[in-house]
This record gives structure tokens, C-alpha cells and sequence, in this order.
């Protein structure tokens, strides 16, 4: 039997079927006496009769279903209704699979068109805080590294990735005469700046798609005592994806100069987040990161 027939429009019997949307029943190929008109491949293996059933789902002709036979065979009306209701099925089956390529298809495009929209808000908050973009990249890789690490799978991973890159959304909301403020901040000021959370908050949750990134934005000033902000969690009541952002947040803010700090040296940096093991951070994290580093 032939692995391969070629379709062309205006020639060949399956071709035929096509154009006509009908059965093409040809019970003796010998008596076919135009080469043309008959493939090679049933030439060649002997087929005796020849059945091509177009493939029509919504109207349109998805392919033909072709049979071969090595001797003669006839086609009553029980086979004929038999034969289409089979090209019926393959046809709808061809349909639906097409749908769920394109749908893939269309769904790979737009979370594409998503992400580079969050990129874009990124560069923007970044440009705004002084912040490099190589900055916010590296937090978010060193992130994702730990979370793998610490068992977190594929499909979280996607959220914590973007909600790594947005954890500092919430400083739309905080004035450019605070946010750029050369020198250390009041206490005024701290608390203004202590909102940024919530804004984060107030911002993203209207975004369905973003709802499931929200913890870091709106969790990773929480501390593992209980002690830090907006809304005072603790233990593991902070989500994990938080938990984990908090290290390696505070890890490269401490090692990047400020108008008011000079910056620490890793060895430095190391020690604080050992140090602040069971009081900031949550000690089962503080373990993982130090491996990762």
C-alpha cells in the first residue's frame, strides 16, 4: 500500500472527490485506460478497486480517505453510508485537531505578548528607581535557581518568575521626591514607602492572569519573626515564593552602592543573611541559598 499519495487540485481521483464532494468508487482500475490518471503506486501493487471519500467538516474538505483493494470489491448503499459516516468522524477528528494547534498556538502568543509587556513595566520601574535591568534579571534567575532547588514545580515557577520581576511594581505609587530622595528617608517617609506592597497589591490583583504572582510583590518585606510589613506575617504563614524572594532581594541590595551606603562585600552580605536566619528570613530557605551562592 502507498505511504504517500499526492493530492492535486484538477487531477487524480482523490482530487476528483474533492472537487466533486462525492465518492469516488472506481471498482476495476484495469479498465482505467488513462495512465494519467491512475498513480503509480496502484499501478504498481496490483490494487484492483479504488474508493476516495472527501473529508468535509463545516463545509470544508480537511483531506480525502482513500481505500485500496486487492481485488474487486462493490459498494452497496449500507457500505456507502458506512464509508462516509467514517470519513465524517476522521474529518471532524482532523478539525478538532487543528483547533487544538492553533488554540496552542494562539496561547503561546499571547503569554509571549504578556511577558513582554511585563518586561516592559521592568524597564520602566527600574528607569524609575535607578535600578539596572541587569539587577531585577539577576534577583529574578537567582530566585528561580533556589525555588528549583527547593522542589517548586514548572507551572509555579511561571508566577514566581513574574512575580520576581514585579516585586517592585508597587513604587508607581510612591513619589518621585521620595523614591529619589538622596539621602536616608524620615520616618514619614519610610512609612509612605512601607505602602509599596499594598500598591503592588491594589495594582496587579484586578489582573487575572497575575493574581497567582502576587506574593512577592505583596509579601517579601514580611520577616520570618513577624516584625516587617504590610501585614505583619510570620512563620510560614509569608508564602514560600516570598521567602525565598526576601533572601535574595536583601542579598543584592546589600552588595549595591546607595547614595547614603556604601556597598558590602559578598563575604559581608553572607554573614547578614546567616545572621538574620530565624529572624528575617526563614532558616530552611537561608540553608538552600547559601548553597546556591
Amino acid at each position: 500500500m502507498p505511504a504517500v499519495t499526492r493530492l492535486r487540485t484538477g487531477g487524480g481521483f482523490a482530487s476528483q472527490a474533492v472537487m466533486d464532494r462525492r465518492l469516488i468508487h472506481i471498482e476495476d482500475l484495469s479498465r482505467i485506460t488513462s495512465d494519467s490518471s491512475t498513480p503509480t503506486p496502484l499501478r504498481d501493487e496490483g490494487f484492483v478497486t479504488y474508493l476516495a471519500c472527501p473529508l468535509i467538516a463545516k463545509g470544508i474538505v480537511k483531506g480525502v480517505l482513500e481505500i485500496y483493494h486487492r481485488s474487486s470489491l462493490k459498494i452497496n448503499g449500507e457500505r456507502q453510508e458506512l464509508l462516509e459516516a467514517l470519513a465524517g468522524q476522521a474529518a471532524i477528528a482532523i478539525d478538532n485537531a487543528s483547533l487544538f494547534t492553533q488554540l496552542q498556538r494562539s496561547n503561546e502568543e499571547l503569554m509571549i505578548a504578556y511577558d513582554s509587556t511585563l518586561e516592559g513595566w521592568v524597564r520602566a520601574i527600574d528607569l524609575r528607581d535607578k535600578e539596572s535591568e541587569t539587577h531585577t534579571r539577576q534577583v529574578t534567575e537567582l530566585t528561580l535557581r533556589i525555588a528549583r532547588m527547593m522542589g517548586i514545580h514548572d507551572e509555579e515557577l511561571i508566577h514566581l518568575r513574574r512575580g520576581a520581576l514585579l516585586h517592585d511594581v508597587g513604587k508607581i505609587g510612591i513619589s518621585d521626591q521620595i523614591l529619589r530622595k538622596p539621602g536616608a528617608l524620615s520616618n514619614d517617609e519610610w512609612e509612605i514607602v512601607k505602602q509599596h506592597p499594598v500598591y503592588a497589591y491594589q495594582i496587579l490583583y484586578p489582573i487575572t492572569y497575575l493574581q497567582p504572582a502576587l506574593n512577592i510583590p505583596y509579601c517579601h518585606h514580611e520577616k520570618w519573626d513577624g516584625s516587617g510589613y504590610p501585614r505583619g506575617l510570620s512563620g510560614e504563614d509569608i508564602p514560600l515564593s516570598a521567602r525565598i524572594f526576601a533572601v535574595v532581594d536583601v542579598w543584592s541590595s546589600l552588595r549595591i552602592e546607595t547614595p547614603y551606603r556604601a556597598a558590602w562585600t559578598d563575604e559581608r552580605a553572607i554573614q547578614y543573611i546567616k545572621d538574620q536566619a530565624g529572624k528575617h528570613f526563614d532558616p530552611q530557605v537561608v540553608e538552600v541559598f547559601l548553597r546556591a551562592v
